[in-house]
């Protein structure tokens, strides 16, 4: 659950992590698109393609469209999936801090299609989501990020939370929990969290 204070703080934790992710996909040419990334089986220009796309459909979710399932529909050929990407961050930044969204249900197909969501659950799904494909992304380019300390205490205290069942079943948003490695960091301990190989 979230406390008052993270409450208060969602809206900039979420500017930041999709930030995080706006600053290692602008590092991404076309040359890096069939690199593999840390998500099984996808490259960058898969992963690219899902991030797209969930950013839309929180968007979409945001403006009272997401029980749209066209939004959430994924392989679309890119032109220019770096471009899609960064402008469906702003997109989603904007939309899930917009006045009003606080007090609408938001329906998310991809997790359920029997209930609706509030919008601070939904926005710290898609800030952890954010959190981990930023650094999914930098990794494939052999690169790092570095979140805010508040951020990674959020993403610590929400994975947490997150029970261990289910987690090795197809299509799980996270893997099974790994143990850190010796003299992790705090990020490192997070990536551990979710499943993520962080060395």
């Amino acid at each position: 659950m979230l406390t008052d204070s993270d409450a208060a703080a969602l809206p900039a934790l979420h500017a930041e992590a999709v930030g995080l992710t706006v600053d290692a996909v602008r590092h991404v040419t076309r040359a890096h698109l069939e690199l593999p990334t840390p998500c099984d089986g996808w490259d960058l220009a898969t992963l690219l393609d899902h991030m797209t796309v969930q950013n839309r459909g929180f968007a979409a979710a945001a403006d009272g469209d997401g029980a749209d399932e066209r939004v959430w529909t994924t392989g679309a050929y890119r032109a220019d999936p770096v471009a899609d990407h960064q402008a469906s961050s702003d997109l989603v930044v904007r939309a899930l801090a917009a006045p009003g969204v606080t007090d609408r249900a938001l329906c998310l197909p991809e997790l359920s299609r029997e209930q609706t969501f509030t919008a601070a659950q939904a926005t710290t799904m898609h800030t952890i989501d954010s959190l981990l494909h930023a650094w999914d992304v930098a990794s494939a380019l052999g690169a790092g990020i570095d979140p805010s300390a508040e951020l990674v205490t959020l993403a610590t205290r929400i994975g947490e939370q997150i029970p261990d069942t289910g987690r090795d079943a197809p299509g799980a948003p996270f893997g099974p929990r790994r143990e850190p490695p010796a003299g992790a960091t705090a990020l490192e301990r997070v990536l551990a969290l979710y499943g993520r190989a962080p060395r």
